[in-house]
């Protein structure tokens, strides 16, 4: 599996079995809270599972991320239309790397592989309607608002945004770090 580049700060690599971030970032209260958490320690083995088949089956995953060997969350792709090469971009941080634009910066890159390695036409990402600062990070992607829909594990109807290769910010050769 070909992993993102690394930027000026952040480097990529693969879920492990057993990988302790999961614990760490999807057993956290404050970040799972926006994404139909809090989860308990089978949903955390669900979810790294599901990242683990991911890689597996499509080569992709919310990878990891680390400043300096210490891991600060995950940012990346899964599947979201397989038939027209559509995936999503989602990222989560750990609470002490909030704020120093790791999501921004981990992001550009992630959108530079999924046009450049990937062949990707165009990217979905969406966000918990209270989660502004997730806004803000796809706004400074190049994301522009499309639709609400329903996302199931909160219950409620969340903003959906897409990205285009060639369009705007979006060319990939722009989002390099």
């Amino acid at each position: 599996m070909k992993l993102p580049q690394p930027t000026a700060r952040l480097v990529f690599r693969a879920w492990r079995d057993d990988d302790p971030l999961a614990a760490q970032l999807f057993g956290d209260p404050r970040v799972a809270a926006l994404v139909g958490g809090p989860f308990d320690a089978a949903q955390i083995r669900d979810r790294l599972a599901f990242e683990l088949a991911n890689q597996r089956d499509h080569q992709i995953a919310y990878w990891p991320i680390s400043e300096g060997g210490v891991d600060v969350g995950c940012c990346g792709l899964k599947p979201r239309d397989p038939a027209r090469t559509i995936y999503e971009l989602g990222f989560y941080l750990l609470p002490s790397a909030w704020g120093r634009g790791y999501a921004v910066e981990a992001g550009r890159s992630v959108i530079a592989h999924a046009f450049d390695v990937l062949g990707a036409p165009e990217l979905f990402a969406g966000h918990h309607p209270d989660n502004h600062a997730s806004r803000r990070t796809l706004e400074k992607l190049g994301f522009v608002f499309t639709h609400v829909e329903l996302y199931p594990p909160t219950g409620l109807m969340h903003p959906g945004y897409a990205l285009k290769k060639n369009e705007g910010r979006c060319d990939s050769s722009s989002q390099r770090p």
